[in-house]
């Protein structure tokens, strides 16, 4: 196929989740033709999995500016800036008014899900000639299978529908399979359309991250109506900075208030903490589970339990493009340019550097890779971020380098950065959003340089 044929295919967008719809919108404002592709039944699909979720970013933070653009033309109105969402709630007065505006009606297809990306006529193999190939998308529906063309490919699929497992080598545990059906990966609904899985039993929460502090909070708030309820939690890390997080500090209060209750049912003895606990087996015992693992002062086993929630983050599937060219960060997984800037071995301020196409971008020519996927493995993604991202690629690709290139982001801090709260209590605290612990470091953060030990301002 020749190359002035190529640009009169749409580009594809792969996910109807918030920033695969944004993506759709900013190119459709910018005339580029687009096609996109939502596996599930509905826009947000994934979402829905957790729509009882209230979510600690509020409305202002969670829409697009293009997309708001589009309601606003049909009489949306934008919900409360400063009120905090559920997943649900984003669902229904956001992302599904959006996908039926006359502008993306008929550009998005649901129950359609991407299982393969390639180059027409050649595999990854071949160099000559590749650019001047269009992308064949091969789309499973209900009706079959077919292959449709795209000059461009944005991946915007996420990573929620591949939990990682709850084995610490970051393979499954033993066991795991074998007891699949006591397991519930991600945050379930354990006081509404779950409860009865949960009253009265002992629950197991793995995870060190806001999702395990959800299920907690939502596991104590079922023992108070049921006292037989109880609940235990693991973490892999002793450091639980990440979801203690910044307290008062924490420019999303919302935030550093799910860290405070969660530390405090800890320090009240309502949760039995188990840190440092690297899962290595689950088995069965008298009818229910044992978990056993490794700690530093060496084997050791929790239990009896009758329940799992695994709480141990996401993963990307990198099935649908494994005839593609990328460039990954070999430890996370996420676009290389990105890996060292999100990694989440290294402190961070609780902010990410500007980044938009060129960051993104792969050595295959036209494929982006961005929402949550773009982080891979990393856990700290903001939607805000993504908004940015798919800004940027639209205007690359709509040949607007100026646009594209001139990337702007800036996000709430997360307060103190890379405070140590160790499981005796103990913390060493840093700045990083808040108060300096001295002149000399104050006047450095007045500057824009960096103070604290913290990165270049947000």
């Amino acid at each position: 196929m020749q190359q002035h044929s190529q640009k009169a295919l749409p580009v594809t967008v792969i996910g109807g989740g918030p920033v695969g719809l944004a993506a759709a919108a900013h190119l459709v404002g910018r005339g580029v033709p687009v096609k996109l592709y939502e596996a599930g039944p509905t826009v947000g699909a994934n979402i829905r999995d957790w729509r009882h979720v209230r979510l600690f970013t509020p409305w202002r933070y969670c829409v697009d500016a293009a997309s708001v653009a589009l309601l606003e033309r049909q009489g949306w109105k934008q919900p409360p800036a400063h009120a905090f969402p559920t997943g649900g709630e984003i669902v229904r007065d956001y992302l599904e008014p959006l996908a039926a505006t006359p502008a993306l009606a008929d550009i998005v297809e649901t129950g359609a899900r991407v299982v393969a990306i390639s180059r027409l006529g050649i595999d990854k193999v071949v160099s000559h000639g590749r650019e001047e190939r269009p992308f064949v998308v091969a789309v499973k529906t209900a009706t079959g299978m077919r292959r449709d063309l795209a000059r461009a490919v944005i991946d915007a699929s996420g990573t929620w529908a591949t939990p990682n497992p709850l084995g610490a080598s970051g393979v499954p545990a033993d066991g795991e399979a074998t007891f699949a059906d006591r397991i519930a990966y991600g945050i379930p609904d354990v006081l509404g359309r779950d409860r009865h899985l949960y009253a009265g039993q002992t629950t197991l929460v793995v995870g060190a991250g806001h999702s395990a502090a959800n299920a907690l909070l939502d596991l104590a708030r079922l023992s108070d109506a049921d006292p037989t309820t109880t609940s235990i939690w693991s973490t892999r890390s002793t450091n639980l900075a990440r979801i203690y997080g910044g307290g008062d500090a924490d420019q999303l209060p919302a935030r550093g208030e799910l860290g405070a209750q969660t530390r405090a049912l800890v320090e009240n003895g309502r949760v039995s903490l188990f840190a440092g606990f690297s899962i290595i087996r689950i088995r069965e015992a008298d009818g229910r589970v044992m978990i056993d693992g490794e700690t530093a002062a060496g084997p050791r086993s929790i239990g009896p339990i009758d329940r799992i929630i695994a709480a141990t983050g996401q993963r990307p599937d990198l099935s649908l493009t494994r005839e593609l060219r990328l460039d990954l960060d070999p430890l996370l997984e996420s676009t290389k340019a990105l890996g060292p800037l999100i990694d989440p071995n290294e402190h961070s301020c609780g902010s990410v550097p500007p980044h938009g196409h060129r960051e993104l971008a792969h050595v295959e020519p036209g494929f982006y890779t961005v929402g949550v996927k773009s982080y891979g493995r990393a856990p700290t993604f903001l939607l805000l971020t993504g908004y940015e991202q798919v800004r940027s690629v639209a205007a690359a690709l709509a040949g607007d380098m100026a646009a594209a290139d001139n990337v702007q982001l800036v996000l709430p801090e997360t307060g103190v950065c890379n405070t140590s709260f160790s499981v005796d209590g103990s913390a060493a605290a840093a700045c990083c959003g808040g108060p300096a612990p001295d002149r000399a470091d104050a006047v450095a953060k007045d500057d824009g340089k960096e103070g604290c030990g913290c990165g270049v301002a947000a």
